[in-house]
């Protein structure tokens, strides 16, 4: 396993896909798969996890500037070299970073016209193409509020808007589909709102997924194997977590969990026959609660993974290649304000401290190798470092 952190990985610079560019996909408007409404999974509760035992290793990704690091977004070339979009809050500028046998590269993707009320590079939201190229969704905030898309081939990097509606585009989470167009769900704040948008040979399509009262924060956007969206966020009005699919008769919102403040930093996975999992926070009046829930044809379960002080905030879950869930979190306890990660398998749940040198934690962001190890990039909030850590056999 050690061999997928270390072997040269050309996926940085390789040809393109014509990634948001050309390529016209109907992976957006295919027929759906069986996903949410059939077909029994027994992924959430399958095999022996690979995830558990091991050694992490802690590095620094980014230490320029005065505060760099926020709102990360992980993703792995398949040989297993990390790639991590990012804010740079000194700069107020989006920021990609990625890795080589030669160390880590940064480079400003798109930056601030240098007034005090726009900044760049908020919330964002990485993939890769399967040739590795990047594609970033991301909000640039102050007067000129708007969702913003971008995407590097071998000309550089192509920055574009994708909604320029009044405040709209916090909360972005990108998916690609399989022929490179992307699709991305955000909040409009201005309207309390969940969106969604879809880039096609024709354009950006833009349109409201949920418009009752005040939703759409936290949103977190996975794609079925036919390219059908499936989104889980928070509804503000009820503190409620939500979640929605979309089929050929429309949009189906649902309250998965609700009775507190339950449903802030969701996190979405599909299993491979499309049931959805989350992870997600919850708020009570003495602590914070990391919680997890899937769905199966009996209907949501919900469970509380770890309620041991103020934990729970900026979840990021992943599904390891027989189902089982793994999170990783932050501990904003006083006592504590550590990384931490979670795995479940047929004994329970295993959680444990990645990193507790100061404030570190925020913003984090999850993957899996093909094998299981967890890959893990957050914010250090003492040293206002972006950092990354990985665990292997050693």
């Amino acid at each position: 396993m050690v061999a997928t952190i270390v072997l040269a990985s050309v996926a940085a610079v390789a040809t393109p896909l014509s990634a948001g560019a050309s390529n016209a996909s109907s992976a957006a408007v295919a027929t759906p798969s069986t996903a949410r409404t059939g077909n029994a999974s027994t992924a959430a509760v399958k095999t022996t996890p690979v995830v558990g035992a091991g050694t992490w290793h802690i590095q620094t990704a980014d230490s320029s500037g005065n505060d760099v690091g926020r709102y990360t977004s992980l993703q792995l070339t398949p040989t297993g070299w990390p790639a991590i979009s990012y804010y740079d809050v000194s700069n107020a500028s989006l920021k990609y970073a990625y890795k080589d046998g030669r160390g880590w590269h940064t480079e400003t993707v798109d930056k601030s016209n240098g007034s005090l009320f726009d900044w760049v590079g908020k919330y964002t939201s990485l993939q890769l193409t399967p040739t590795g190229w990047p594609a970033i969704s991301y909000y640039r905030g102050g007067a000129n509020a708007t969702l913003k898309y971008t995407y590097k081939d071998a000309s550089g990097w192509h920055n574009q808007v994708v909604d320029s509606s009044a405040y709209v585009g916090e909360y972005t989470s990108l998916q690609l589909t399989p022929t490179g167009w992307p699709a991305i769900s955000y909040h409009d704040a201005m309207n309390g709102t969940l969106k969604y948008t879809y880039k096609d040979a024709k354009g950006w399509h833009n349109q409201v997924v949920d418009s009752s009262a005040y939703v759409g924060e936290y949103t977190s956007l996975q794609l079925t194997p036919t390219g059908w969206p499936a989104i889980s966020y928070y509804d503000g009005y009820n503190d409620a977590l939500k979640y929605t699919y979309k089929d050929a008769t429309g949009w189906h919102n649902q309250t998965v969990d609700s009775g507190g403040m339950v449903g802030l930093y969701t996190s979405l996975q599909l299993t491979p026959t499309g049931w959805p999992a989350i992870s997600y926070h919850e708020l009570t009046p003495t602590n914070g609660n990391l919680k997890y829930t899937y769905k199966d044809p009996s209907g949501w379960h919900t469970q509380t993974v770890d309620n041991a002080g103020y934990v729970g905030e900026y979840t990021s879950l992943q599904l390891t290649p027989t189902g089982w869930p793994a999170i990783s979190y932050y501990d904003s306890t006083r006592t504590n304000e550590d990384l931490k990660y979670t795995y479940k398998d047929a004994a329970g749940w295993h959680n444990q401290v990645v990193d507790s040198a100061g404030d570190v934690g925020m913003y984090n962001s999850l993957q899996l190798t093909p094998t299981g190890w967890p890959a893990i990039s957050y914010h250090d909030d003492t040293y206002q470092d972006l950092k990354y850590a990985y665990k292997s056999a050693a």
